[in-house]
């Protein structure tokens, strides 16, 4: 070999050995021999190599301490190296982990092996070739996944942020369909936390809380295209009017459902109006048929259009408005949810007190 192609793959063993150092492996080997043998073997790979020969003060070294890599012995004492990772995947689900063994036989079992999310198994042996390239091997792995976890949260980020903003310029919206009508401002607050409550009650899952939660403050958000004159009428509304405004639900639709961020409001949004027995609008949908996130907010939405003063008349008497709920239970109101809501009302009614006082109208 020439000088100049010695000086070259000199260079190369170099620029491998410098990329090798920011890695981290940890070795656990009851043996000291097998771990001085590998401290030797690794360090001229240039990786850098802690040795324990200790199973649970490596347990230790691995909370305490990052490592990207675990080379470890099956069978030890005092604990065995499954043991070791059973222990280790409490508190670590990334660390990449090599076993070593022995034999082929004493392989712990290949259910064992998966459900340890043990990554590779490699026999002991003299020159340690095998393990070398499981190691090269490893860290592309390794190498890979950290460039996923970067590009996830790169893509989570922005979500987030198309989110946020798009969040923002609903509730901009919101605030100015309030705005118009001062008799409605925290309506939609109010419905809010009135569906949370009542989805709560009826032991939801914290994403259809969610979805409850944003839902109602979005409720009538189509109302921004109804004109003000039929918003802010003091009387009664002509045939007209009345289904000039029914299209809310329509243009609150269409507002939420171009981003699929905000897709689960839709069916809030288009059938808070429907009734469950199939009277209402704007589809007219029955039953089951009509979301039952729907359903609550619709319930929630009676309340407090009933419990708030509006521009021709002052807020009803709760009595009368626990009648007409009750009344309503099963022709406007699913009745799983109205009775449940009439619970609230009757045995827990500090909490409905304590929305109204937190969201005034």
């Amino acid at each position: 070999m020439r000088l100049s192609e010695q000086k070259r793959e000199i260079e190369n063993q170099n620029i491998e050995n410098d990329k090798n150092k920011k890695y981290k492996i940890i070795a656990v080997d009851d043996e000291i021999g097998i771990i001085d043998s590998l401290t030797v073997f690794l360090k001229h790979s240039g990786y850098t190599l802690v040795g324990c020969t200790n199973p649970y003060e490596a347990i230790e070294k691995v909370k305490n301490e990052h490592f990207d890599l675990m080379l470890l012995d099956f069978m030890m004492d005092p604990i065995h190296g499954d043991t070791v990772v059973e222990e280790i995947r409490k508190f670590n689900k990334d660390l990449y982990i090599i076993l070593l063994t022995g034999h082929r036989s004493l392989v712990p079992p290949l259910e064992t092996i998966k459900k340890l999310s043990i990554q590779a198994y490699c026999e002991k042996e003299d020159k340690f070739d095998q393990l070398l390239l499981l190691i090269e091997s490893a860290f592309k792995s390794i190498e890979q996944m950290q460039t996923i976890r970067e590009m996830n949260d790169e893509l989570k980020s922005q979500k987030e942020m198309v989110e946020k903003a798009y969040l923002e310029t609903i509730q901009m919206l919101r605030y100015t369909v309030e705005a118009k009508d001062s008799y409605t401002r925290g309506h939609s607050d109010r419905v809010s936390a009135y569906s949370v409550l009542i989805g709560e009650e009826l032991g939801l899952y914290d994403k259809d809380l969610r979805v409850l939660k944003v839902g109602g403050l979005f409720h009538d958000i189509g109302k921004i295209g109804i004109s003000d004159t039929i918003l802010l009428k003091p009387g009664k509304l002509t045939d007209e009017e009345y289904n000039e405004l029914k299209k809310h639900p329509a243009i609150g639709k269409q507002i939420v459902e171009k981003s699929s961020i905000f897709r689960d409001l839709t069916p809030i949004i288009y059938s808070h109006h429907e009734r469950y027995d199939g009277n209402g609008y704007p589809m007219k949908l029955k039953g089951e048929d009509i979301s039952f996130l729907a359903r609550i907010v619709s319930v929630a939405d009676a309340f407090d259009a009933m419990t708030s003063r509006r521009s021709y008349r002052d807020k009803l008497e709760l009595d009368y408005v626990k009648d007409q709920i009750k009344q309503g239970a099963g022709s406007q109101f699913d009745p799983e949810v109205a009775n449940k809501f009439l619970d609230i009302l009757e045995n827990k009614y500090e909490k409905i007190e304590e929305i109204m006082n937190k969201f005034p109208s």
